[in-house]
């Protein structure tokens, strides 16, 4: 049953499915079991088997409700045998939630008085429709807390719309209402307009609720929780009302006119509330996931991008009034030597500057200088070009987003416990630029400067998939095993905060890994840890020539079959595309390993141990354009994109303020989102459309640029 219910939900092979739950039960990982179970799974990706992983957890949540349910109406003695099986055949939330309603445990309500005051009876009556005289009835229904006949027949009516309200057939014909008709409107506080200055645009605002975007309805949700906007989700009673005539209304005179307004109360007081709310949150759920899934994919783009690699660099931390921060790092990141230059206003010290840098790229043998793009970074970028050093040095201007969050933090603590928070951020700048993905790791993801709307989404569901898409992404691009920082590993399929300190710890005390096999020694490093975590961690110039790849240790035999068969070595092997491309697949299928991961293995020892990020390249900005003052409308300038949102891209063009592309300026053919044509750190010629100074906006256009 569970197994075909999330099939039904993923719309994803029943086997598939069945095969992945029981992976996950088994504690193998996402990556894992994308990378090297692809026989049991049909070749699902980490997206499909994270969309079952979730729709399993979702189930397993409303089991857990159901539980609840059942055990609250048995202990009110209300639970028959057709109301428990009910509940048990039910598998959407809103219809549990529905059936529950008229049992859950409420605060005192105009119905509930009235039925303590006697008048269900009364409420009956009125629902029979009869002929009989109403008011001669109910004034049988006086008492001391019913003081008249028309307090005792509104208290009915009150009875009655609160059977309205819980009737689950209402409550499906309104929300299917809702789902296609719903409105969502805006008006500006009149109190607050002066300071709800950036919400204009929805000051008197309508639209369509499943037409209105995500970054759309997020901006309103914020300006609401801001207190400068009153929102209201709505739908046309005139759709709604005739539906409920119809159904509890078969009569003409007084008492039918008493149920038409019990009718109209209850979608007024009671209904149009709770289906709005939860529309409310249906809609801000939906616009998270959406918003989410853009910062997920800009994260992911920006830890995959391309390393330096291991070169000895100058990074700088670039200034004004304070100076510019110069650290001088080693291939492997290590702080070698750390200054200050004042080359900016108000010193102007540039000759000095000039040489330091000049000298210190000669001293330390530097093939290369990272520069922060924040403050400064396109000047201190010009004034480097004009150094005429002995050897080719590349210059990179280095998205520094969250470099500053890096350098008080507790992980820049232990790294550089003597060092002051302006050296670390430099260094953070610099060792971005070597390896992206090994010191992105550091910082909170959100510090990151990417995505949209990332305070206002749901934080439990971001940090979710912005870990997730770390875990991703570290092990897509695999991990020496001899050089990566613990927090790096953690990220490691099969590790975790604890087994990554273990083999940091492990590595410290006895010296480099040779063998991948030398895991198995790390301490708490148990099967399934090292099952999960082995085909990740790559060992360079190590005893075995296969721990540098992505082969999996379970396959080791069969690549060693293979070169047999082949009567050359495993080394031979490697880069060997003739004889890879001329190995039957069909002989080495085992009851595990299948084509698949056969095919992985051919293409992993055809070119081992490459790094699927490829090799960074320096941006090279305009020239005198230092500014916002320097741009003119018309201007066509060279630009690096750094954030994708749903509505545009927003591009460095090498001054402090980025440029907004909308989507309607992307391209001339018709896009639904500007990820289809476009990646982070991409490079791009953009025409500058409009530039307005005061708010410090840059509109541009890559139509004919």
């Amino acid at each position: 049953m569970l197994i075909n219910l999330i099939q039904k939900k993923t719309k994803l092979p029943l086997v598939s499915v069945q095969n992945t739950v029981a992976l996950l039960k088994e504690g193998a990982t996402i990556p894992f079991i994308a990378r090297y179970r692809k026989e049991r799974t049909g070749s699902l990706d980490e997206n499909q088997i994270a969309d079952i992983q979730k729709t399993y957890q979702s189930i397993q949540d409303l089991i857990k409700r159901k539980e609840y349910v059942l055990k609250v109406i048995e202990e009110q003695g209300n639970l028959t045998p057709k109301l428990k099986q009910q509940i048990n055949n039910i598998w959407e939330y809103n219809t549990l939630e529905d059936l529950y309603l008229p049992y859950k445990r409420k605060a005192t309500t105009k119905a509930s008085v009235a039925i303590a005051n006697g008048l269900e009876p009364l409420a009956k009556t009125i629902m029979q429709q009869s002929n009989t005289s109403l008011y001669k009835i109910a004034e049988s229904y006086r008492n001391t807390k019913v003081k008249t006949v028309d307090n005792a027949i509104e208290g009915a009516k009150h009875i009655i719309a609160a059977w309205i309200s819980e009737s689950q057939y209402v409550r499906d014909r309104i929300r299917k209402i809702y789902s296609t008709s719903a409105i969502i409107s805006s008006k500006v506080i009149t109190k607050k307009k002066a300071d709800a200055i950036k919400y204009r645009d929805y000051f008197e605002f309508s639209e369509s609720l499943g037409r209105c975007p995500s970054h759309r309805l997020l901006a309103i949700y914020r300006g609401e929780k801001a207190g400068c906007l009153r929102v209201k989700i709505t739908v046309d009673n005139a759709q709604v009302a005739p539906i409920l005539d119809k159904k509890y209304i078969n009569s003409k005179g007084e008492c039918a006119d008493h149920i038409k307004e019990a009718i109209d109360g209850s979608l007024k007081r009671l209904i149009y509330p709770s289906i709005e709310n939860e529309y409310r949150k249906l809609s801000k759920h939906k616009a998270d996931i959406e918003a989410i899934n853009v910062f997920s994919e800009n994260l992911k783009q920006l830890l995959l991008a391309a390393p330096l690699g291991t070169k000895p660099i100058i990074a700088i931390d670039p200034g004004f009034r304070s100076g510019c921060k110069v650290v001088c790092l080693n291939e492997n990141g290590d702080l070698l030597y750390d200054t200050v230059i004042y080359p900016h206003p108000p010193q102007m010290r540039i000759e000095d500057a000039k040489d330091k840098i000049y000298k210190l790229t000669k001293k330390y043998k530097s093939e290369a200088i990272a520069i922060g793009n924040g403050t400064a970074g396109k000047e201190t970028m010009v004034l480097c070009k004009s150094i005429e050093f002995e050897n080719k040095i590349d210059i990179h201007l280095v998205n520094e987003s969250g470099a500053s969050i890096y350098s008080a933090s507790k992980v820049a603590q232990e790294e550089f416990p003597t060092q002051d928070l302006t050296v670390r951020g430099s260094v953070s700048i610099g060792r971005r630029l070597m390896d992206p993905l090994a010191e992105l790791v550091k910082i909170d993801p959100k510090s990151i400067g990417i995505g949209q709307y990332q305070h206002d989404v749901d934080q439990n569901l971001l940090k979710d998939s912005l870990d997730r898409t770390v875990e991703s992404s570290v092990n897509a691009v695999g991990i020496n095993l001899n050089t990566a920082s613990k927090h790096l590993l953690t990220y490691v399929s099969g590790l975790g905060p604890t087994l990554a300190e273990n083999v940091v710890k492990y590595r410290t005390e006895n010296g480099a890994f040779y063998d991948r096999k030398q895991l198995k020694k790390v301490a708490r490093m148990g099967t399934k840890s090292f099952e999960q975590s082995a085909g990740f961690l790559r060992i360079r110039d190590g005893k075995n020539v296969l721990d540098t790849t992505a082969v999996h240790p379970e396959s080791y035999p069969i690549v060693k079959q293979m070169a047999l068969d082949a009567k050359i070595k495993i080394t031979n092997l490697l880069h060997n595309e003739s004889v890879l491309g001329s190995i039957d697949l069909n002989r080495y299928v085992t009851a595990k390993i299948g084509i698949p991961t056969l095919k992985d293995i051919i293409t992993e020892l055809a070119k081992p141990g490459t790094d699927i990020r490829g090799e960074a390249e320096a941006m090279h900005f305009s020239e005198g354009i230092n500014s916002i003052a320097d741009l003119s409308i018309g201007m066509v300038v060279p630009g690096v994109i750094n954030n994708i949102t749903k509505f545009g891209a927003f591009v460095d063009i090498g001054i402090k303020e980025s440029g907004l592309i909308h989507i309607s300026q992307i391209t001339n053919k018709f896009i639904k989102d500007p990820a289809e044509v476009l990646k982070l750190n991409q490079q791009v010629k953009v025409k500058v459309l409009d530039v307005d100074e005061a708010r410090k906006r840059i509109s541009l256009s890559m139509k004919n640029a």
